[in-house]
Order: C-alpha cells, then structure tokens, then sequence
C-alpha cells in the first residue's frame, strides 16, 4: 500500500511553501504578536482568494472539491509558517463539525461562508483549565436558548459563529447547537494564552438564541468523528512546525562557530540534530496514515487519528525545545524567532485535548479491537 502523495499533491505542497514563504514570513508573525491585531486580516483573506479555506468541502457548499489529502499539504506549510490565522478553528472544526452533523440548511447557510472566507466559525468545548472532556457541560441548552460560559475558545473573539458543546435539558447529555457569536445574548473578551499569534477567548451566553447540531444528546458521537478528522489535520500542522525546526537548528549548526569550527561538527549538536529528525519521521509516518484513513474514511480512521495526534505532539514539542537550546543563548531572546514555534508547539499540544487524553482513548481503541 503506498501512503505517499501524488505528483500533483506534492506541486500543491511546493506551491503553498512558496506562497507563504512570500507572505507569511517572520515580521508578519511578529507583527500578529507584538500588535494588537489578533491575527493577520491580509494573510487571511490572501489564504481564502487562494481557495484553501474551501479545499476539502464538496462543491455543492462552495468548496473545490479537491479533498482531505490536499488539505493535509495545506496544512503542513501552514504549520511551517506558523501562520496567524484562524485556520484551524474555521476549517478543522467548525466546517467539520458542520459536515459532520449539520443539517442541509445549515451546510447550505454556513459552509459557503467558511469556503469564501466571509466567515470565521470555530468549536465551544472547554469550560475552565481544568476541563478535559466533554462529558459533562455546565452550558445549558433549553428551549432554543444557550446560556453558561466557555474558556478558553479557539478564535472566539474574532469568530462570526461557534458551534457549542452543551447539556440539552431535554435529555440531560450533550447536544452540539449552532450560535451567532455577533448576535443577542453573547459577550466575549479575548484571553492571554502562550502564544498571542492564535488568539482565545472566553464567551459568557445569556439566553443567546441557538439551534441544535444535529440530534438532541447526539454531542458526543458529533464529536468523536470531527476529533479523529481534525487530529490528521493538526497533525500535519505539528509537522510542518516541527520540520522548520529542525531546519532552523541545522541552519544554525552549519553558520555559528566555535572553537574553531562549526557548532554542527560536534557530536552533542549531531546527536540533537538526529533525535529530532527520527521524531519528525515517525510522527510523519504516522500521519501519513491517517491521511490515508481520513480520505478514504476507513474504519481504522480513530485509531490512525490517535496515533497521527500523540507523535506529532511529541515531534513538534522536542523539535521546538530542542532548537532553542541548539541556538545556544540566542535561542532564548525575543529577537530570534525559535520562541514563535515553542509557543505554537504549547498551544497545539491542547487544541484537541491533552496528549495523556488521546494516548487514554489510543489505548481504549486498540483494546476494543482486541476484544472484538
């Protein structure tokens, strides 16, 4: 079985690398964390003129048609330029979670938006720091009306709408319901996290009218197959970070000398250089095949999807830290931009819950399979 790109797939790759390295360098990230802006309104629209934002939605809802294999490629570039865009909480999760349990209206209502980029969506699950799963929600969902509060939201200050994880009184689980976060009833003001360039918020509903996602108390299930979609495609994201990492130290260790000699001749630095590089590899490796679950939509997609988010997570935070310390002294000041990837790293590491949380599930998974 070969798990490669195609020819085209890899051109597409190329293309994006080339496009973002001409606008999406490091002053524009700076610029993103040392501004005011919570993200780069000119990368944004640039990246939907480009036709990203609509590369994997079906054609009937505005998209290209292209398909989650060419959203990977996307994916990983946009991780290399660590790019300060709502792209994650817009088309991993909102569109999604819309494909996943959205009715024909709201696919027809919401979908066009995202694809054009005229609207930024993202996903309401947390409700505090320590928060880990979505089994219990103290947002209540009633009567049309969504009332409680979620922190931290993924781009919930700049987003037009989310889609809300809640308890539906009716049934007392989790329903998933459709808010205008522009609308009556919400209040939302930005939060710090650790990294400034992907900013979060914490949204408070006041009877802000909602409506349902799907069937009531069906939250979970919705979930579980937007979290195995998404995990492929953070993942890719951790891969490009990790990647450029891993090129910004080798960089590093061929131009800066001592003793006489280049820094990259010394075994300690080779050795550092080669653990990242076996790293990135396996998390590669391992995403590479839940790229190949999640385009053909194969039943080993969770388990792939687990095993694509755990390796990624670990690549990107060893390949983030250890370039730091390859950098020596430098690496740790304001002016070198190892910190924008340690940052992205931290962050990424929790858009999708916890590593802890998706070995727990990994190991669940294969155990079942085992039983069964």
């Amino acid at each position: 079985m070969n798990f490669d790109f195609s020819d085209e797939q890899k051109e597409l790759k190329e293309q994006a690398n080339r496009f973002l390295s001409d606008v999406c360098g490091p002053t524009v990230v700076r610029g993103v964390l040392e501004g005011d802006e919570p993200y780069d309104k000119d990368l944004w629209a640039k990246v939907a003129e480009m036709g990203w934002t609509a590369t994997a939605l079906p054609e009937e809802y505005g998209g290209i048609g292209f398909g989650y294999l060419e959203l990977c490629v996307i994916a990983e570039e946009i991780g290399r330029a660590c790019a300060p865009i709502p792209f994650s909480s817009s088309v991993y999760l909102a569109a999604e979670s819309l494909l996943a349990g959205g009715s024909e209206d709201q696919k027809q209502e919401y979908l066009p938006k995202i694809a054009s980029g005229e609207a930024i969506g993202t996903l309401a699950l947390a409700e505090g720091p320590l928060v880990s799963t979505v089994a219990t929600h103290t947002a209540t969902f009633e009567n049309g009306k969504l009332t409680g509060t979620k922190v931290p939201v993924p781009d919930g200050d700049i987003a037009d709408f989310a889609v809300v994880a809640a308890t539906d009184a009716s049934t007392g689980s989790t329903s998933l319901v459709l808010v205008d976060l522009v609308g009556k009833g919400v209040l939302r003001s930005a939060i710090a996290t650790v990294d400034p360039t992907r900013s979060h918020a914490k949204v408070t509903f006041d009877g802000a009218p909602a409506q349902l996602l799907g069937d009531a108390g069906e939250g979970e299930s919705i979930l579980d197959k937007v979290f195995s979609r998404a995990a492929v495609l953070f993942a890719f994201e951790q891969i490009g970070g990790a990647d450029k990492c891993l090129r910004m130290a080798r960089s590093y260790s061929l131009e800066r000398f001592a003793f006489g000699r280049q820094i990259g001749s010394f075994q300690a630095i080779k050795h550092r250089l080669a653990d990242m590089y076996m790293k990135n590899e396996l998390a590669r490796s391992n995403s590479y095949y839940g790229a190949w679950a999640l385009s053909t939509d194969a039943e080993e997609l969770p388990v792939a999807a687990a095993g694509s988010r755990i390796a990624a997570t670990q690549a990107y935070h060893f390949a983030s830290k250890e370039s730091i310390q390859i950098h020596g002294g430098m690496g740790f000041t304001w002016e070198y931009d190892c910190h924008f990837y340690y940052r992205r790293s931290k962050l990424l590491a929790l858009s999708l819950g916890s590593e802890a949380a998706w070995k727990d599930k990994l190991v669940s998974l294969l155990e079942t399979e085992h039983i069964a």
